[in-house]
């Protein structure tokens, strides 16, 4: 289910939060830490936000998922692109620290809070990572003791978000791969290129007949339900086959 689908509830008070610290992690890609001003937010991992945006005299909603991981002190991480001609991502860029940014949620069925009886594939596109990133942290730290694999694609090396945090995770954690992706491979380039959808066809489509695998899927646009539409057809189950599409 896509973050417009899921909606939020126009009914509900909003929120404000401050914006306590922002980390840069290319020229476009940035995570702003925002510490809401009634305390800890209580959410599951996978869940967002509703940002509300006063651009330019008119309100502006926009959702972002939490990058953060519940528990983790009061502080709530988003993870956004600026997009060229996207008012909400230019105004959230030209934020400074203690600006204040009203909100709704946190919202969205798109969650993991008891990991499934089942090996676990997450499958992550570019800013997609945000949800991801908790929700295998919330598997990593659990009693699953069945294998958990990520696979992120990039657009180029340099946007592979987190990347230390989720190499230390595999020495960490012996159960869990992380194979990174970009569309064409670098000089040097040890990972996976291609895309998504080729590799997850190869690899539990057309590579064995087990249909018992849980899918966490979150990217932009059309690959999202591309790679639905691809899994369910093969035989896993709809509640198998979770999404996020932005």
């Amino acid at each position: 289910m896509s973050q417009a689908e899921a909606g939020a509830s126009p009914g509900r008070p909003s929120s404000v939060a401050i914006v306590e610290r922002i980390k840069h992690h290319t020229a476009d890609t940035r995570s702003l830490f925002l510490r809401p001003t009634t305390g800890p937010l209580a959410f599951l991992p996978g869940q967002f936000l509703s940002l509300l945006l006063a651009v330019d005299g008119a309100l502006l909603t926009r959702p972002y998922s939490i990058a953060s991981y519940p528990g983790d002190g009061e502080l709530l991480e988003i993870c956004l692109n600026e997009v060229p001609g996207g008012r909400g991502s230019h105004y959230l860029c030209s934020l400074a620290v203690g600006a204040q940014i009203n909100f709704t949620g946190p919202w969205g069925t798109f969650v993991l809070d008891q990991p499934p009886a089942a090996e676990c594939i997450f499958l992550a596109d570019g800013t997609g990572i945000a949800p991801i990133r908790p929700m295998l942290r919330r598997v990593l730290e659990s009693e699953h003791s069945l294998p958990v694999r990520l696979l992120y694609r990039a657009e180029d090396e340099a946007q592979v978000l987190y990347r230390n945090e989720l190499m230390s995770w595999t020495r960490q954690h012996p159960r869990l791969t992380c194979e990174l992706m970009l569309p064409t491979p670098s000089d040097g380039w040890r990972g996976l290129h291609g895309t998504l959808l080729e590799h997850v066809e190869a690899r539990y489509v057309h590579g064995d007949d087990d249909c018992g695998r849980h899918f966490y899927i979150c990217g932009v646009g059309p690959a999202v339900t591309q790679l639905r539409d691809l899994l369910r057809g093969a035989g896993y189950q709809r509640r198998a086959v979770q999404y996020e599409k932005w």
